[in-house]
């Protein structure tokens, strides 16, 4: 018989993004301030600088949050806001609303919501940037309506926080009591999913329906399986998080290099995007598998200097023998000021990657010659990628260009279908491959990786994406040549042996996942492996 204390249970499903479970009371976050209904405007110059108040505040706020947290990758995107706060078109366009007639808060709320949906128009990534500036509107509006800007509750003990969307500076202003995050929107690559990621805290994504529970009701997270389960007591809860602390006692006590249980190498290298990056859990991997360098180029006016790169990437060689260095990936999602490039209609098939070579070669060339003055600097040997590679010319072009400059290891990104089948012809000029799942089986399947409706298609099991995969290992063990992943896949423990099975040599990932993912590979032999990647 049901046990009348115990309250009825329901399972929600949603898009696992970062693993882990947790448990505890459910709070929501608070929604935005209300607009008040708009006032008669008889004195323009004091709502134009009330809006400059207002946008300045924001920024500052945001600037101020970045200073104080220890994670670099929050920082970043905080600094990031803080400039979409300080566009001078953004404060530009509001002022205009309020000489002509608005109220400070509306006319912010105008400007905001002109600026939202150019870049909603624009789809895939920058859509999902919108999300961005809708958090800037609402902080503006509260700073110009004299209220506290909306952010993380703190209700005065642990939960599992409960939202519509978060934006990045929520995400990294979370505390200690926060267990768990859950939201109904979102993406496995937004930055709720990235920045939890980087902290270890359990996230579920697109998940329909979690809304509407009420506050206070105890769940549970998966934030591997993507499940959330509702109604358990608060002994259920302590039970979940005690289990979850005794396997994460457990994983941490693992240590090495990363081996199948029959001693076959894989190697577990780390995603970073800068020195900052290579905390304490550096020294629990093999090197670098992706360093991502264009957070040096986030947030500039102008583009770093060539000191400023040398010395960025020396401090990274310096820490570290093995890093693998991809060239700058601008575009889409990383829409760098200082390029200039024209607005397009589809992006993520436009002006990206390696491509922005094709109108502004200086950067690459820039770019190859501070990676090898500071490869000479510190006596390191880093091997260069290029990202977006399509074509074998393109391959080509990009090894000639590195290997002139002393550069010995020359790779490409695998993200296009395209550079998959012509495997075998990249690696007869390249020295290894790396597989970008998330926007291999995003080109693949014609599926926009942030889209929550379409994460079926995203799925790295699916076996066309499989097939691609193993199209690239099999060229690099004909070749005697190295293909690794550094998607998110990666990073996925109950993947990890499949992508070993199919025989990519190296998995890069978040620092956090390495524990988990070692810990599959010692559990499984190189022939299950072969057998679990077997059609």
């Amino acid at each position: 018989m049901p046990d009348p204390a115990r309250p009825p249970r329901q399972r929600l499903s949603g898009l696992g993004v970062s693993p882990g479970r947790s448990a505890g009371p459910l709070v929501r976050m608070a929604g935005p301030p209300a607009l008040p209904a708009a006032r008669p405007v008889t004195d323009p110059a004091a709502e134009v600088a009330t809006i400059a108040k207002a946008l300045e505040a924001v920024a500052a706020d945001l600037r101020r949050r970045a200073e104080g947290t220890s994670d670099t990758t929050a920082a970043e995107v905080l600094d990031a806001l803080a400039m979409m706060a300080e566009d001078p078109m953004l404060r530009e366009d509001a002022e205009r609303h309020a000489q002509d007639g608005l109220d400070a808060p509306h006319a912010l709320d105008a400007a905001f919501g002109a600026h939202r949906e150019t870049l909603a128009a624009l789809g895939g990534y920058l859509a999902e940037r919108a999300a961005d500036l809708d958090d800037l509107k609402y902080r503006a509006v509260a700073a110009a309506l004299g209220l506290p800007m909306p952010g993380i509750p703190s209700p005065g003990h642990p939960y599992v926080l409960v939202a519509e969307d978060l934006s990045p500076a929520d995400t990294a202003g979370l505390g200690a009591e926060v267990l768990a995050l859950v939201t109904e929107r979102g993406g496995p690559t937004s930055h709720t999913a990235i920045l939890a990621r980087s902290r270890g805290l359990p996230a579920v994504v697109a998940c329909r329906g979690v809304l509407d529970v009420p506050d206070g009701t105890v769940v549970a997270v998966d934030g591997r399986t993507g499940d959330v389960t509702v109604g358990l007591t608060p002994q259920d809860a302590a039970d979940v998080v005690e289990r979850d602390r005794r396997e994460r006692d457990r994983l941490a006590g693992s240590k090495g290099p990363g081996r199948t249980a029959d001693g076959h190498p894989v190697k577990l290298l780390l995603n970073i995007g800068s020195a900052a990056d290579l905390g304490p859990d550096a020294a629990d991997a093999e090197g670098v598998g992706l360093f991502r360098t264009e957070f040096l180029y986030l947030n500039r006016r102008q583009p770093p200097s060539f000191e400023e790169q040398v010395a960025a990437y020396a401090e990274v060689f310096a820490r570290t023998p093995l890093v693998v260095v991809r060239t700058l990936d601008a575009g889409t999602d990383k829409p760098l000021p200082f390029l200039g490039l024209p607005p397009e209609p589809n992006p993520a098939l436009g002006i990206r990657g390696l491509r922005v070579d094709r109108v502004l070669p200086g950067v690459l060339d820039t770019q190859l010659d501070a990676i090898a003055e500071a490869a000479r600097t510190t006596g390191g040997t880093p091997w260069v990628m290029a990202p977006m590679v399509t074509t074998v010319a393109e391959a080509a072009d990009f090894a000639r260009r590195a290997r002139s400059r002393g550069l010995t290891q020359v790779g490409a990104m695998i993200e296009v279908p395209a550079a998959a089948l012509q495997a075998e012809e990249l690696l007869a000029e390249l020295d290894f491959l790396s597989i970008g799942t998330n926007d291999l089986s995003q080109y693949t399947f014609a599926a926009d990786r942030q889209h929550p409706g379409l994460a079926d298609l995203l799925d790295p099991r699916q076996p066309a994406l499989l097939k691609l995969i193993a199209l690239c290992t099999e060229a690099g063990h004909a070749a005697g040549k190295p293909v690794g992943v550094c998607g998110e896949a990666a990073g996925d423990p109950l993947l990890a042996p499949l992508l070993v099975g199919l025989g990519v040599t190296s998995l890069s990932m978040a620092p956090v996942c390495v524990p988990a993912v070692r810990d599959e590979l010692s559990r499984h032999t190189l022939e299950e492996c072969r057998r679990l990647a077997s059609p």
